[in-house]
């Protein structure tokens, strides 16, 4: 694939393709036995929100400084800070569980949520990081295309995660499954440490701090592209994802255990991973607007399929449909968030990004752990899946620029502005 031909970019591409892979693998088996855990622990719904909140917040609160930081560092130091910290997430959760360290299920509790914080810590630099170095490390031409590639690896990651994870916590349980984390994530951070780009700054202060700090904040609020596509995706999931009700449907709606929950989170990333191989062979850019639209829907659609399915088949297949949709609107969204962003503010606008995704996924766990108590689990479902749709027709109606959206426009506009800079 000419995507692959070798020279150095593609070399360190592939290698930070390596790093990222193994991080989400090992990430996703500690999301799995930190829900299952928390669950098996306190039986209460509202505990599997408050774990997506203690990620959350510190994601959140140190976006926008860990924007700012990436431009005025090197972004490939900063991602191997974040890998460093992961590490030390998975350290806490092996702590634990070592029976010398005699933990009750109180402690448990308190180290599963600062397992939970410290990955949201280390996430909060993360996407800011690697949107940084991408474009430096691939050509420029057909970068959508690039992004597919790198979406569709992380989604098998995805894949391999969760089901691993359920296995893990079945079989040799949470301190095994706490040594293979950190075994991933020191593998991780050894591929990282090959990658030999020279990647420097993109970004000197030319104004306050809190200019500097704010500024991606308002690009994205004045561009007619970014705010409604981060907006509808933010929502969408945000009120549509049901992420952090699985261990719930698995064992008591599904009935099907640990093993059942792991191929119910891995689900999503089997839908992502064939929708994503699929867009780098078709040509979705010129009409990617459409594409986007019509992906976000069709989340909305798998997800009231899955609310109110009480056959497992048919809840993953709808799981698989809701991550394939979920991976169009991704790649589109990741595209036009690096095509409109100028190079020095790459990591503060990812940032925001990030911010977006955030709310959308742990606060939207959060969410969903609320509604849950509140409504009942496939009620709340529902009203997501519900939320979802018309916030996909609102948007629709109101941002015809991001209806009329074409990437291959955004690309020979972004090769403009290079060949003039």
């Amino acid at each position: 694939m000419v995507f692959f031909a070798k020279n150095s970019k593609n070399v360190d591409f592939r290698k930070l393709l390596t790093a990222r892979f193994l991080f989400v693998i090992a990430v996703q088996i500690q999301t799995i036995v930190l829900g299952w855990h928390m669950y098996d622990i306190t039986k209460d719904p509202l505990y599997l929100g408050f774990i997506g909140l203690a990620e959350a917040l510190p994601a959140l609160s140190f976006a926008l400084p860990a924007g700012m930081f990436v431009d005025q560092h090197r972004p490939l130091r900063v991602y191997r800070f974040v890998l460093t910290v992961s590490l030390l997430s998975g350290l806490i959760l092996l702590a634990s569980q070592i029976p010398a360290a005699h933990f009750n299920h109180h402690l448990e509790i308190i180290a599963l949520f600062a397992c939970s914080f410290t990955t949201g810590f280390a996430r909060a630099f993360n996407q800011p990081s690697v949107f940084a170095i991408m474009p430096r490390i691939v050509p420029r031409q057909n970068y959508s295309r690039y992004v597919a590639i790198m979406t569709t690896s992380m989604q098998s990651a995805r894949i391999i995660g969760p089901a691993l994870g359920g296995l893990l916590y079945a079989f040799i349980g949470v301190l095994g499954a706490a040594v293979v984390v950190c075994a991933l994530l020191i593998l991780a951070i050894g591929v990282a440490f090959l990658i030999r780009a020279d990647i420097r700054a993109s970004h000197t202060r030319t104004g306050s701090a809190v200019d500097d700090l704010f500024s991606g904040a308002k690009f994205v609020f004045r561009h007619k592209l970014l705010l409604p596509a981060m907006s509808l995706d933010m929502v969408s999931v945000f009120f549509g994802g049901v992420t952090a009700l699985l261990p719930i449907y698995a064992a008591e709606i599904l009935k099907v255990g640990p093993q059942g929950l792991g191929y119910l989170r891995a689900a999503p990333a089997v839908g992502a991973v064939i929708f994503g191989l699929a867009l780098t062979r078709l040509e979705f850019r010129k009409n990617a607007g459409r594409w986007f639209f019509t992906a976000v829907a069709g989340f909305g659609v798998a997800t009231l399929v899955f609310a109110v399915s009480r056959y497992y088949a048919l809840s993953l297949g709808a799981m698989l449909f809701a991550g394939g949709f979920d991976s169009i609107s991704m790649v589109i969204r990741s595209s036009t968030v690096q095509l409109s962003s100028p190079d020095h503010m790459r990591g503060r606008i990812s940032a925001v990004n990030s911010i977006f995704i955030g709310s959308s996924n742990e606060l939207g766990e959060f969410e969903s752990g609320v509604a849950a108590k509140l409504l009942g689990v496939v009620p709340a479902a529902v009203f997501g899946g519900l939320v979802c749709l018309l916030t996909v027709g609102v948007t629709a109606a109101i941002a015809p620029a991001l209806r009329a959206l074409n990437l291959h426009e955004l690309e020979s506009e972004h090769q403009q502005k290079l060949s003039h800079s």
